[in-house]
């Protein structure tokens, strides 16, 4: 059976400093590539930081037909390795929680997170599920609170990935995080049973302000099972050898 290496950064959080998260990402993105690394995933809202309130997500936001956007990919690697990153977007004056696709410095295509928050209503929801290959790997995207909906997931496996892509992040107030710490897994592994994915998922790491984010950062089979996982509150890069089968057939 063929495969192919995929990786999940779980990662510091960075807020507002986009230099830091940029020279993190290229640290990782080295590492990666020097393991045969052909996907790497980062966190949900990992360029800026997952910025929630209004005015502080404007002031990070990216076009990404901007020079401040092309400046970014230019500092991104040319080495042919896939980048998956977690940003903040505006587009005509509309905000995003988007993951943009990046190989070689030029942007692929993005995805805008569906399903929002209360938290988030400076943000409008995305619509389109669309689909990313490398070579015989396809694979589709949600963004954390995306999974714990089922359309989320089956509009992925309709499009004819084998993979979810999650990116997350699990800053909470440590008596919440206490409560979900063994839930995201589960949630997940829901999706992956209902669809016949396989699901690599990205979290942020660390504590701040009376907050905590644990993670996880894993690799679901389509059965649901936790075939790798990081340890838990600690950054590191899981990689994992994915085994580059066709999808079974999705039905609704």
């Amino acid at each position: 059976m063929n495969s192919i290496r995929i990786a999940a950064a779980q990662t510091p959080e960075f807020r507002e400093n986009v230099e830091a998260a940029l020279d993190y990402a290229c640290g990782i993105a080295a590492r990666a590539e020097a393991e045969g690394v052909a996907l790497l995933v980062f966190p949900e809202g990992f360029l800026q930081g997952y910025l929630t309130d209004e005015a502080s997500a404007r002031r990070v936001a990216l076009d990404l037909a901007s020079a401040e956007f092309a400046a970014v990919l230019d500092r991104l690697p040319k080495s042919g390795l896939v980048l998956v990153i977690g940003l903040i977007e505006i587009d005509d004056g509309r905000l995003f929680n988007t993951a943009v696709v990046v190989e070689r410095g030029v942007l692929l295509g993005r995805y805008r997170k569906a399903h929002l928050l209360r938290g988030e209503r400076a943000f409008e929801a995305g619509k389109d599920s669309p689909l990313f290959a490398i070579g015989a790997l396809h694979f589709g995207i949600n963004i954390c609170y995306d999974t714990n909906f089922p359309e989320a997931a089956a509009k992925v496996a309709a499009s004819g990935a084998s993979l979810i892509l999650c990116l997350s992040n699990n800053m909470m107030p440590r008596e919440k995080a206490e409560i979900f710490k063994q839930l995201h897994n589960a949630v997940r592994a829901e999706r992956c049973r209902e669809t016949g994915l396989w699901l690599i998922s990205s979290d942020v790491t660390g504590e701040r302000d009376g907050r905590i984010a644990w993670g996880p950062t894993a690799v679901l089979n389509p059965e649901g099972q936790v075939v790798a996982q990081l340890p838990l509150e600690e950054p590191g890069l899981l990689v994992f050898d994915f085994p580059c089968i066709e999808p079974l057939s999705y039905r609704d």
